[in-house]
């Protein structure tokens, strides 16, 4: 990698734009960077790896506003380019932090986003060629061609003395962390966690499987509770021998389970042979308990039976009576009913005459018949009355019709009259809002003709007066624009005189030993002109002539804007005159008012016309109803008179038909009232009669029907008879005695009951809890057993499922032995680890051996061969970290001691040497890209010349690799020493770089 140029804008303490040429610098092969405390030197160091890696290195990466120069003018860009050649390709690298810039419009800021680019040179073609604006493609594409992560970069390019004297000074722990940041050797770091977390894995697994082994040996514990004679396995999980352990101890439980399962099954048949004789026992028992209780019980239904005797007699005389009297029954039913019929018939013709008037209190049936019918002959007369009596009605009704209707006339007529009056006035009015709504039209088609052109001028007045004001504004920024280019064009007229009375040293520049002059053709060259303070070249030059180029342009641009405003402001002008915008919008307003007002009176016209067609024919409907309504006038008289003569003839008729009643109506319904009650009298009259004569008829045959039964008088019998209930009720109570009777006698005949009743009385009770005990010592053997069975059954599958258990634990106790052996081993605590290294300490070692044989070669030469690095493996104390020891050899005393014992000078060479050997090791850990460019920081100032000529000797000898070499130095003999120098100036506008001895 080497760096050409690099520009840098507002960035840290460089205000303005800042140019470093690293070619010119790197010509030299060693170059001085210097300046005063504060001015800048590490933000051209900063600038380097920000531009490469878009963030600055170590402690002083923070937002991108922080690297924003405090000195920078406020439109001003921060942005640092960086043209370089790495892996043979020209690149250059632009980057632009986020910043806050003015915004355009208004006040304030806003925030801009950050930008960056990468572009390559094209030889072929001689131009850029653009390759990607993406952060992320950029990042991604630089670390490939470097081969270097941002930390590499800072601890290989830009070399930190104050770090590697640090580097000798450490203990193993702090040169790790260094080591392992330039190496990345976090995938050693990531197999050491991967064999410790499969290490933790695999021990988690197997101690699981323990466990499990563990809660199965204690569930086999349980479930042979006292059986078991050996204690359970005292083995924590994942110590050795647990599995042949438990697996020992369950065939042991498994064998006295057995045991314990024959003798549970013997003492279940004694058992159960001792149940079977008490349950026979216990039924003959109550077979002879059951049978001198029945016969108990028969005795005493026969006592019972034996007082009942004289109860069961009367029941059966009274039996007899009833059976005599059912001969009866017929008779006295009749006899009865009869009776009920004669009471009933009674009291409906008392119930009928009390209804009669007096005249009819004491009539026969036969009269009160004769009378009824004399009544329907007079109701049926009345049937012509009745019609004449509703023609009446409807006559009247007619009349009111007559007159109702005269009345409607007579309104109408009225109303016609009044409104034809007023029809003279209402046609007027009609062709008055005709006429006025026609003009209207007119009018309003009219006024339309007006209002566009007038919004027009009152648009083209306010467009007049805007842009009026915006002329000014134009012509202020063409004469802006005007001076800019004009003071531009003097400065590259300056410029250009102040090159051309310098442009002998330009000249002087290409001159070449032995080339002939392109002035005046001379081969020799004995005094050729040099720059001098203030030259200007071509290329200040030509930036000036490109300022004046853009201003022209701004310029021309401008005045453009002015013409176009002009041009428009003109046009505006011709089309609305001198008038005021507020006058036309006046104007404007009151021709749309009117113009509005006459639109809506005209809008009326169609309305209008409708109206008046509307009452037109009103006025020809009501001439035509007062004509009707005289006609319907004079036929109604007529009708009228013809209605009041019929009225009069059947009126008559009416009054000699109803007598007295107020209506023919009144008087039909009297007679029909009369002529039911009448009837019904009769009916009840004759009805009474026959019951009487019925009843008179049955009381002899009930009386002849009781002397035939054997009864002395009727009432006996009826006294003797029984209903339905009563009788089946009495049926029952000897039928009940007589099956009573029978069951009894057959109870005490039976052999077994009175042989049982000779028998002492039995104990059911004694023999229910004999046989109850030899049932609960059976429920007993029986739980016993299937305990002792459940017991060997569970025993076998817990056994089963441990001996499982315990082949597949093998095959991954061994996978675990044989992990947690490497974990042990990377991790350096594996009795194997003989030096106690830890897999990534053991790759570091062998880096920082490298390193050490690369730093001898060089710090031998600036020690004079006095000293030689040498990497030291010794084992550290206390559990530190082993392998990263680092001593020097003294060839003058000839012993190895610690890199901690070197004074300050010597702390700086070594260090140096150091810095550059990992510089090596490092470019071709990465690839082997070359590394041209490399940056050494303070520390020369403890050094003594002689020794300071031997370090230069080295860096010098760098340059065999075609390299340059900065130095960053505050030590003043460096100035004399090396020749060409970037130093940083600082002011109070912001710091500058001005390059020295290198003809730039």
């Amino acid at each position: 990698m080497r760096l050409h140029r690099m520009t840098l804008t507002a960035f840290g303490p460089f205000g303005g734009a800042q140019q470093v040429d690293f070619d010119a610098l790197s010509e030299a092969g060693l170059f001085l960077l210097h300046g005063p405390t504060g001015a800048g030197k590490t933000s051209v160091l900063d600038a380097v790896c920000y531009a490469l890696y878009g963030s600055v290195p170590g402690a002083r990466q923070g937002a991108g506003a922080t690297l924003r120069s405090d000195h920078a003018a406020a439109g001003a860009r921060t942005e640092v380019v960086l043209e370089l050649t790495v892996a043979g390709r020209h690149l250059e690298i632009g980057r632009q932090p986020p910043w806050e810039r003015p915004k355009k419009r208004g006040t304030g800021t806003t925030m801009e986003k950050a930008q960056s680019w990468l572009r390559e040179y094209d030889a072929k073609q001689g131009a850029w060629k653009d390759l990607s604006r993406s952060h992320q493609e950029i990042g991604e594409e630089i670390g490939q061609l470097l081969g270097m992560s941002k930390e590499q970069f800072c601890q290989v390019v830009l070399l930190p003395q104050g770090d590697f004297a640090r580097f000798l000074r450490a203990d193993a722990e702090a040169r790790g962390k260094l080591l392992g940041r330039l190496f990345d050797t976090r995938r050693f770091a990531a197999v050491e966690q991967q064999l410790a977390e499969q290490r933790r894995g695999t021990e988690a697994q197997v101690k699981a499987a323990d466990e499990q082994l563990i809660a199965g040996v204690q569930r086999m514990g349980q479930a042979a509770g006292r059986v078991a004679e050996l204690p359970l396995p005292e083995l924590a999980a994942g110590e050795p021998g647990l599995a042949e352990s438990v697996l020992t101890w369950a065939a042991c439980a498994r064998s006295a389970a057995r045991e314990a399962l024959a003798v549970a099954r013997a003492a279940q048949d004694a058992a159960q042979s001792a149940r079977a004789g008490a349950q026979d026992r216990l039924d003959g028992v109550r077979e002879t308990h059951r049978l001198q209780r029945r016969h108990a019980e028969a005795r005493t239904r026969a006592h019972l039976l034996a007082g009942r005797a004289d109860e069961h007699q009367t029941d059966q005389e009274r039996m007899e009576r009833a059976r005599k009297a059912e001969a009866v029954v017929p008779a006295l039913s009749l006899r009865t009913s009869a009776g009920a019929e004669q009471q009933r018939t009674a009291g409906d013709e008392a119930r009928a005459r009390q209804l009669l008037p007096e005249t009819f209190a004491g009539a026969e049936a036969a009269a009160l018949a004769a009378a009824a019918r004399t009544a329907h002959e007079e109701l049926g007369s009345l049937a012509s009355a009745r019609r004449a009596e509703q023609r009446l009605g409807e006559l009247a009704r007619e009349r009111a019709d007559l007159d109702r209707q005269e009345r409607a006339d007579e309104e109408a007529l009225s109303e016609a009259a009044a409104w034809l009056a007023s029809w003279d006035g209402v046609r007027d009015g009609h062709r008055t809002r005709i006429d006025q709504a026609q003009e209207a039209a007119t009018r309003a088609g009219q006024l339309e003709g007006r209002v566009g052109p007038a919004r027009d001028r009152l648009a083209a007045a306010r467009r007049r007066d805007a842009l009026t004001g915006s002329v000014a504004e134009a012509q202020e920024r063409a004469l802006d624009a005007t001076r800019r280019a004009g003071d531009a064009r003097e400065h590259w007229l300056d410029l250009k005189e102040q090159r051309l009375r310098t442009i002998a040293a330009e000249l002087a520049e290409r001159l070449a030993e032995g080339e002939p002059c392109a002035v005046c053709g001379s081969v020799e060259h004995p005094e050729p002109a040099r720059r001098s303070a203030g030259h200007v070249d071509r290329q200040a030059e030509e930036t000036a002539l490109g300022a004046y180029q853009d201003a022209e342009q701004d310029r021309a641009r401008a005045e453009t804007a002015l013409a176009t405003v002009r041009e428009t402001l003109a046009a505006a002008t011709e089309s609305a005159g001198e008038t005021a915008a507020d006058e036309l919008a006046d104007a404007l307003d009151a021709l749309e008012q009117e113009y509005e007002q006459v639109r809506t009176l005209a809008s009326t016209l169609h309305a209008a016309r409708e109206a008046f067609t509307h009452d037109e024919r009103e006025h020809d409907r009501r001439v035509a109803a007062r004509q009707e309504a005289g006609a319907r006038a004079a036929s109604r008289t007529s009708q009228r008179e013809a209605l009041v003569r019929d009225q009069a003839l059947l009126q008559e008729e009416l009054d000699q038909a109803r007598g007295p009643a107020a209506t023919v109506t009144d008087r039909a319904r009297q007679l029909q009232r009369q002529a039911e009650l009448l009837t019904g009298a009769a009916d009840a009259a004759r009805a009474a009669q026959e019951a009487a004569e019925r009843l008179k008829e049955a009381d002899g045959r009930l009386a002849e029907a009781a002397f035939r039964a054997g009864f002395d008088t009727p009432a006996a019998a009826a006294a003797a008879a029984l209903d339905e209930a009563a009788y089946r009720g009495l049926q029952h109570r000897l039928d009940t005695w007589q099956q009573e009777e029978l069951a009894v006698r057959a109870v005490l005949a039976e052999p077994d009951t009175h042989a049982a009743a000779q028998r002492p009385a039995a104990d059911p009770a004694a023999a229910e809890q004999a046989a109850d005990e030899a049932e609960r010592t059976l429920r007993h053997t029986v739980a016993a057993q299937s305990a002792a069975a459940e017991r060997c059954r569970e025993l076998d599958r817990l056994s089963r499922r441990a001996t499982t258990e315990a082949r597949q634990l093998a095959p991954l106790r061994e996978e675990y032995d044989r992990i947690a052996r490497l974990a042990t081993l990377a991790a350096g605590t594996s009795a194997d680890n003989e030096r106690k290294m830890r897999l990534e300490s053991y790759v570091l070692a062998a880096r920082l051996e490298q390193v050490a044989a690369a730093a001898t070669a060089r710090l031998q030469r600036m020690s004079a061969g006095r000293y030689t690095l040498v990497h030291s493996d010794d084992r550290a104390g206390r559990g530190a970290r082993s392998g990263l020891g680092l001593h020097v050899i003294d060839a003058w005393t000839g012993r190895e001691r610690d890199t901690a014992t070197l004074s300050g000078g010597e702390t700086f060479f070594a260090s140096l040497a150091l810095a550059l050997g990992l510089a090596d090791v490092v470019t071709d850990e990465a690839g082997g890209v070359r590394l041209d460019t490399l940056f050494i920081d303070e520390g020369f100032g403890s050094l003594d010349d002689q020794t300071l000529d031997e370090v230069l000797d080295v860096l010098d000898s760098l340059r065999e690799r075609d390299r340059s070499v900065g130095i960053v130095s505050h030590v003043a003999d460096l100035r004399r020493r090396i020749h060409a120098q970037l130093e940083v100036v600082k002011g109070r506008a912001g710091s500058v770089v001005r390059q020295r001895g290198t003809g730039a």
